[in-house]
């Protein structure tokens, strides 16, 4: 695989953490849970601490990073939470996980690539993460 192909496949990464990143943010003003609150605020940052390890490895590799984010119908169901007033809790966790697994199934096709080792190392990492963060929703929208 040669350094375009590589650097193709984190501008992507960027772009869904770029996603989730801004979601999580938008779900943390809109849910009413300090808790849950709390734990939208703590993977808002955690996505922009991917975004700038992804951006690292790009540069490394000599390529520009993204700088937008995807605008697919995740991006548009979350500019519908945006705009919409009244959200109850269980909606706005039921969009969080809507986003987490689109994240998660991005991340499952990048490790799929024949990535170099350090780059996997970055991408599998952050995988798990995101893949965590995915199953604590789940639970969350359980309990909601």
């Amino acid at each position: 695989m040669n350094n375009n192909e590589v650097i193709a496949i984190l501008n992507d990464l960027i772009e869904t953490c770029k996603d989730g990143q801004e979601s999580f943010r938008v779900a943390a003003e809109s849910i009413h849970n300090s808790e849950f609150r709390r734990l939208f605020n703590i993977f808002s940052q955690q996505r922009a601490q991917f975004i700038s390890e992804l951006q690292a490895e790009v540069h490394r590799l000599g390529g520009e990073a993204s700088k937008a984010g995807k605008t697919g119908p995740l991006h548009r169901t979350w500019i519908n939470l945006k705009t919409t007033v009244a959200r109850d809790e269980g909606s706005v966790i039921l969009e969080c996980q809507r986003e987490e697994e689109a994240s998660v199934n991005d991340y499952q096709e990048a490790l799929k690539a024949d990535l170099p080792l350090d780059v996997q190392y970055v991408v599998k990492r952050q995988y798990m993460d995101i893949k965590d963060a995915y199953d604590r929703i789940r639970i969350l929208q359980r309990a909601a």
